[in-house]
């Protein structure tokens, strides 16, 4: 009798034993003995209290009322476990859809292969506001930006409230983002994916790989800002993190070193044949080449071009169907393009304007794959002939298309220890377009033409993660017709429309006059 009437007291002990052992867990968790003995302390107490009543156990069991209660306790046990279940499954392997109707919360591809090859940590620290207008766009950004890649760490930094911290980074101004790996740092001054997205790849890599425009030859140049200049094709390699400069071959015994890709844009005068030997042995110990060569060009490689079986072919390419609408027709829309890495999953048409066809002589270039990545449509042709003002295809002078404008030039392996050879070094590599103009100052912006110039420099420098579509921006996409499109539009708008209307309207006044 004695003993039931210590069990309680036995009990409130083993209750404040065991809430004793939560509270030095929390305080001290590298106490680990003191928390043991507290909690096995309170599970003696209440083993001893539920010993000292287990006849009133037997008999409160029994009732009716205790089945019911202890099966909606179970039940509300099993409810919240699937719950947990949940969630922890939801966190791991957690979806998101993207339904706005712009999809200005799905990343594109090129962020999202950028995200997958980061192999080391990257910090961003946003310095913004609540009320900013580029807070929200940088938090909904990073927000995707962190879900795809455990490499990435976000900090927002309000620099009225920190103001040393804004010091620290020599932030002057609202919405800036910096972004630091390593040794490397880099900031945004714009809450864009494109932005974000050259930045990451900027500052996720150790080296730059450094692209040479070759010069003195009336070259495009880097540093022209008219409409025939390179100067926005620079900025555009610049935020993908290339080195871009200049360089000299008249001046220099070899191509330097250190060149990861040499250009060559839309020479107007001779190269000389000491250049184009040192160009023909840049390429045959490694080099890669892009070469953006116009019609009617006086720079004389035809002898050049030949030892990898290519011959850019004379004339200006004419197209009746892959044309800009309203435009001339050599204004190319090309919309054809073959499999190649360069060209995988490309969406968007390309404006060539005045260019000229390449083919492959198969006897001289026996040792070289040649694989077209852009062609004319089957109703083009190279027309030599531009004087009058009426086009006409002549089969005696002309060239029927479809024709390839554009091409990528690979040495076979035509051997295993061929292959071992150029498994040591680096195996050279060619592109070769028939226009410089698409990615001039005039049309660089174009939907496609920053995109091809940036996959085919990805290609030649071996920069696989920048192999895809430019992050795109929430920005208006004009619906831009061919000339067949932009005929049917017309006879539908003008004719067939009004026609319906007025037989519409002619039927109804005659029910209505016999009524």
């Amino acid at each position: 009798m004695e003993m039931k009437r210590l069990t309680p007291v036995v009990g409130v002990i083993g209750a404040l034993l065991g809430v004793a052992g939560l509270v030095a867990y929390s305080l001290a968790p590298e106490r680990l003995w003191l928390v043991t003995l507290t909690e096995g302390l309170a599970v003696i107490c209440f083993i001893v209290f539920f010993v000292g009543h287990l006849e009133t156990l037997k008999t409160f069991s029994a009732r009716r009322s205790t089945r019911l209660g202890v099966n909606s306790a179970l039940m509300a046990l099993l409810f919240a476990g699937i719950l947990v279940i949940v969630n922890v499954l939801a966190a791991r392997h957690s979806t998101r859809w993207d339904l706005s109707e712009t999809q200005n919360f799905t990343l594109a591809p090129q962020t999202h292969r950028v995200l997958r090859s980061l192999n080391r940590e990257v910090k961003i620290t946003v310095f913004s506001q609540d009320r900013s207008a580029g807070f929200m766009t940088y938090r909904d950004l990073l927000d995707s930006y962190r879900h795809h890649s455990h490499y990435i760490k976000i900090e927002h930094v309000d620099p009225d409230r920190s103001p040393g911290v804004a010091r620290q980074y020599g932030v002057s101004r609202l919405d800036t983002a910096v972004l630091e790996s390593g040794p490397r740092t880099t900031r945004v001054t714009a809450p864009s994916e494109a932005e974000l997205t050259s930045a990451l790849i900027r500052v996720s890599k150790d080296a730059k790989k450094r692209v040479l425009f070759l010069e003195g030859h009336g070259e495009r140049s880097v540093s022209d800002e008219e409409r025939g200049g390179f100067s926005l094709a620079k900025e555009a390699m610049t935020n993908q993190g290339y080195d871009v400069g200049t360089v000299v071959l008249l001046l220099e015994t070899a191509v330097p070193e250190d060149t990861s890709v040499l250009v060559i844009a839309g020479p107007r005068r001779p190269i000389t044949p000491e250049e184009k030997d040192r160009l023909s042995r840049y390429i045959s110990g490694g080099g890669r080449l892009l070469l953006l060569l116009d019609p009617e060009s006086q720079a004389e490689l035809d002898d050049l071009l030949l030892q990898w079986g290519v011959k850019a072919g004379r004339g200006v390419l004419v197209d009746l169907q892959d044309r800009l609408a309203l435009g001339d027709f050599t204004a190319l829309m090309v919309r054809t393009f073959t499999e190649h890495e360069i060209t995988h999953d490309f969406n968007f048409a390309v404006l060539f304007p005045v260019s000229r066809h390449l083919a492959f002589d198969e006897e001289k270039g026996k040792n070289w794959e040649f694989v077209p990545l852009a062609r004319t449509s089957a109703r083009s042709w190279a027309e030599m002939d531009l004087q009058g003002r009426v086009v006409r295809y002549d089969a005696n002078v002309d060239v029927q298309g479809p024709l390839p404008l554009a091409a990528a030039l690979t040495p076979k392996k035509d051997s295993k220890d061929q292959q071992d050879q150029e498994e040591a070094k680096q195996r050279a590599a060619i592109v070769i377009v028939g226009n410089s103009a698409f990615a001039s100052n005039a049309y660089i912006n174009f939907p496609g033409n920053t995109d091809f110039l940036l996959h085919a420099l990805g290609w030649l420098a071996e920069e696989r993660e920048l192999i895809s579509i430019t992050p795109k921006e929430p920005a208006f996409r004009p619906f831009i017709p061919n000339p067949a499109q932009e005929r049917t539009l017309l006879y539908v708008q003008v004719l067939l429309l009004p026609l319906l209307t007025f037989v519409w309207g002619m039927v109804i006044w005659r029910k209505r006059r016999r009524l």
